[in-house]
This record gives structure tokens, sequence and C-alpha cells, in this order.
């Protein structure tokens, strides 16, 4: 019994330190792995659809008519107030995680 113990946390033991390599491995590669480039550019081109002038423009008529609704009672408080909040969260998203990394950076 002790040696089916031993083989077990031994084959334990290999299995976790190969995956702890690898996951060490696959971070310390920054570059974007091969066939990407399409993926990459069209989650890019997506990015800037979204936080372009198509966007902004959303944003405001968004913001505009919940406002008017809000102040005439036809639309609750609660509602208007997520919607706006949800648009500053959408353009302060690079802001925010900045000061998330240069938070998570001051502690190293």
């Amino acid at each position: 019994m002790s040696a089916i113990r031993n083989r077990l946390a031994s084959f334990a033991g290999a299995a976790f330190s190969f995956v702890c390599s690898s996951a060490a491995a696959a971070q310390d590669s920054m570059s974007d792995p091969a066939g990407s480039g399409v993926i990459v550019s069209a989650v890019r081109w997506l990015e800037g659809t979204l936080l372009g002038t198509i966007a902004t423009v959303v944003a405001v008529i968004a913001v505009a008519s919940v406002g008017f609704l809000m102040l005439t009672g036809r639309i609750n408080w609660r509602y208007g107030a997520t919607v706006i909040i949800g648009c500053f969260i959408l353009f302060g998203a690079a802001s925010i995680v900045a000061g998330i990394q240069s938070t998570a950076s001051l502690g190293n």
C-alpha cells in the first residue's frame, strides 16, 4: 500500500511541477500566438468601434434621453443612474485599469 502511495505522490508532484513550469513559461512570452494576427486585429477594430465616435454619440444620446425621462418621472431613478454609471465605466475603463495596475505595482 505504501508503495502505491509513494508512486501516486511522486506522479502528483511531477504533474504539478509540469503544470507550474508550463504556466510560468506561458506568462514569460508576451507575444501573440502564431496565427492570431487576424483575431487580434478584429478585437482591436471592435474596441475602436465600441470606444470611438459611434460609441460616444450613442452614449450622449442615451444619457440625454435617460436624463429627460428621469426629469419627467417616466423612468426609475435607479435605472437612470445605472445607465449613467455604465457610460462612465465604459469610457473610463482604461483609466480604471491603469489605476489598478499602478496600485498593484506598488505592492511589489
